[in-house]
């Protein structure tokens, strides 16, 4: 993606990957991890606040300010983006958006609006979007990125983060294991696998309870991942797909602090639970790679949080068989060509 003049800042990507040769049941896998939390603003959000934005800018539309919704992490990428840029940005978010990332919207001069009214499904993401919706049809000069349907925000992963793995994972079968909310880093990378016809497997990784890939609704305990509404860019029918429990990412969150040194956050621990149920059942590909959105920095207060856990009844570890980790590197992509 080229910058345009409007939009200032650190360019977005490069992040380094954490390679684990894992050994299960006799059977070796490499296991890589994606580490989104290295982005400039401290996630795999930070490549879609810039790809949003770019397509913003370039539109040449007048533009009084931004307003989007945001669990968190894309409104700390857009808020700091935002500031830089000199437009005033709205983050509409609820009672579950983390009061740490709120104050870091804040810090890079966010306003933000609380919706406290769940919607049917008992969450709150058609509450956020109700109340958007509403203001747009106000003001006239409000810019509403949108980021569950807009193209720009899977382009950023067809264009950046998949072509980076590509970049550096050997050749051959891939298993890939994303986080689903709005659906659009699945998208992006199964745009860029067809394009370039290669050997991968996208492997969509979702809560229980959550119907960004369909299912019925049901109360849901991790930020990040899941939605209340299906996905417009992912048809869950179509796509191979995981549901995993909150216990069962929370138990991967902590395998991967203690096996591999890395704290990330509670869709990371998702994802990784997913590969790892993939690995267990012998389905997984010699190279798995699963995308780690951010790191647990940004969940000192929910995953590392023993009151958190105690309060979701998530304090007994979840019965799963993890793989013995036989070695671990880090692959700096800092200096890859794309």
């Amino acid at each position: 993606m080229t910058l345009p003049a409007e939009l200032h800042g650190p360019v977005p990507g490069r992040t380094p990957m954490l390679n684990a040769v894992t050994r299960y049941r006799g059977r070796t896998t490499n296991l890589w991890l994606k580490l989104e939390q290295e982005n400039p603003f401290g996630s795999i959000k930070d490549r879609v606040a810039y790809s949003l934005l770019s397509s913003i800018f370039e539109s040449g539309v007048l533009c009084g300010g931004i307003i989007e919704s945001t669990s968190g992490n894309l409104g700390v990428a857009l808020a700091r983006y935002a500031q830089i840029c000199g437009v005033e940005f709205t983050a509409v978010v609820d009672p579950r958006t983390s009061r740490k990332l709120v104050r870091q919207m804040r810090s890079a001069d966010a306003k933000i609006v609380e919706v406290t009214e769940p919607d049917e499904t008992r969450g709150y993401l058609l509450s956020r979007l109700a109340y958007i919706r509403d203001r747009m049809a106000v003001e006239d000069l409000l810019v509403w990125p949108n980021q569950y349907e807009n193209p720009a925000n899977p382009r950023a992963h067809s264009e950046g983060t998949a072509p980076e793995i590509f970049a550096t994972v050997p050749r051959g079968e891939l298993d890939v294991f994303l986080g689903v909310s709005t659906g659009g880093t699945v998208r992006g990378f199964t745009d860029y696998v067809e394009r370039n016809r290669l050997s991968w497997r996208c492997v969509a990784v979702d809560e229980v309870g959550s119907v960004a890939l369909g299912g019925p609704p049901a109360t849901r305990s991790l930020n990040g991942i899941g939605a209340s509404r299906s996905s417009s860019f992912v048809d869950g029918r179509a796509c191979l797909n995981v549901k995993v429990t909150a216990a069962e990412a929370v138990a991967a969150c902590d395998w991967v602090a203690s096996e591999l040194g890395v704290r990330v956050g509670g869709s990371s621990g998702a994802a990784v639970a997913g590969a790892v149920r993939w690995i267990r059942e012998g389905l997984g590909a010699e190279h798995v790679v699963v995308v780690c959105p951010d790191g647990g920095d940004r969940y000192e207060d929910t995953i590392y949080s023993p009151g958190w856990r105690r309060a979701k009844e998530l304090t007994a570890r979840a019965e799963m068989e993890f793989p013995e980790v036989c070695s671990a590197r880090v692959v700096d992509n800092s200096l890859v060509l794309l």
